[in-house]
């Protein structure tokens, strides 16, 4: 217990510290003593007025903050939402696009960008797609609900419903305009947080964090879950409506991500891992912990890609190269499930 919580604190104050750092870097590079008197005098009324207090505010608060608080919303609602979706299947293999929601997000947005030049109904067409493919892969398994276990049914229907959304998306991408709309389309595939600002923040910052909060207080329920449906039930635990609720909740926090930032994958696969390793496989205090290390391990690798090129990197190339190598490693445990 003592260690479980020093290592909260640890990766707690990881967080904190990286967050500064990144306030920090950038194109125009501010020096943590120019950073803190800066806040000081903003925040607490301590200390005269930077010369350069306008400009340290353009770049600090209308451009930095929402970047780098929606970089660390979006790593946490990854990783838990892998997390949850691993726990539920039992399956340490298992990413948050097991149900299609990121196809579907995917064909959505490319969708959106294709037949509208509104940035806000590209992410609306990008959540109810991902909502919609979501909703296929649980029909799928309904259909067939008494021919094989739940978990087993789903997994198909979420494989069939993310071939159809990706079929659809390479239908689109060949439709699209070549000279505009595809680029477009391609970069944003890609994922990047360079489009990202306070309104939009706003609007997905409250469902992110209640989502997170509502599946950290579910890992009780994940942890009986894991046992299977039988036991599941033995113990009291209404199977049905838990696994539901974590799909649901899940699938928000995925959808939205992709809202936010377009397509990032792996960080929803290795965090998970990470996490495990470092306090064990009890979902009650892995899923907090995947919170805090997907925040730290997205907002480091944003910084990467918009600091050491002269041109910004999109991030789910990034969060591939990094990925890769960790998921190799993982996959000699991987028959050892959650033990």
């Amino acid at each position: 217990m003592v260690k479980t919580s020093l290592l909260f604190a640890m990766a707690l104050g990881l967080l904190i510290a990286s967050f500064f750092a990144s306030m920090c870097m950038g194109r125009y590079e501010i020096d943590f003593s120019t950073l803190a008197h800066f806040l000081s005098w903003k925040w607490f009324d301590i200390g005269a007025m930077p010369r350069d207090a306008t400009l340290l505010s353009n770049i600090l608060f209308d451009i930095r903050l929402p970047r780098i608080v929606a970089v660390i919303l979006v790593g946490a609602a990854l990783a838990v939402s892998g997390g949850a979706f691993q726990a539920m299947f039992v399956n340490p293999l298992v990413s948050p696009g097991i149900l299609g929601v990121l196809a579907g997000s995917s064909f959505g947005a490319a969708l959106g960008i294709m037949i509208s030049d509104n940035w806000i109904g590209v992410q609306l067409f990008s959540f109810a797609f991902g909502f919609l493919a979501v909703m296929c892969a649980l029909l799928i398994a309904r259909i067939y609900g008494k021919n094989a276990p739940t978990t087993i049914l789903l997994v198909l229907g979420g494989v069939i419903s993310s071939a159809l959304f990706s079929a659809l998306l390479s239908l689109v991408k060949y439709m699209a305009d070549p000279y505009n709309k595809l680029p477009a389309i391609v970069y944003w595939l890609m994922g990047s947080f360079s489009a990202v600002d306070m309104k939009t923040l706003l609007n997905v910052s409250v469902p992110l964090v209640l989502s997170m909060i509502v599946l950290a207080l579910m890992g009780k329920y994940l942890n009986i879950l894991s046992l299977g449906d039988d036991d599941a039930k033995a113990l009291g635990v209404r199977v049905s409506l838990v696994r539901n609720t974590a799909i649901l909740l899940a699938t928000l926090l995925s959808a939205l991500t992709v809202v936010v930032a377009g397509m990032i994958g792996w960080v929803g696969l290795i965090i998970p891992h990470i996490a495990r390793f470092m306090v064990g496989a009890d979902n009650r205090v892995m899923l907090p912990m995947c919170l805090l290390l997907g925040g730290i391990f997205l907002l480091w690798v944003d910084t990467l890609c918009r600091t050491v090129l002269s041109v910004e990197i999109p991030v789910g190339i990034v969060t591939a190269l990094v990925g890769i190598p960790i998921f190799v490693l993982a996959l000699k445990n991987a028959k050892k499930g959650f033990a």
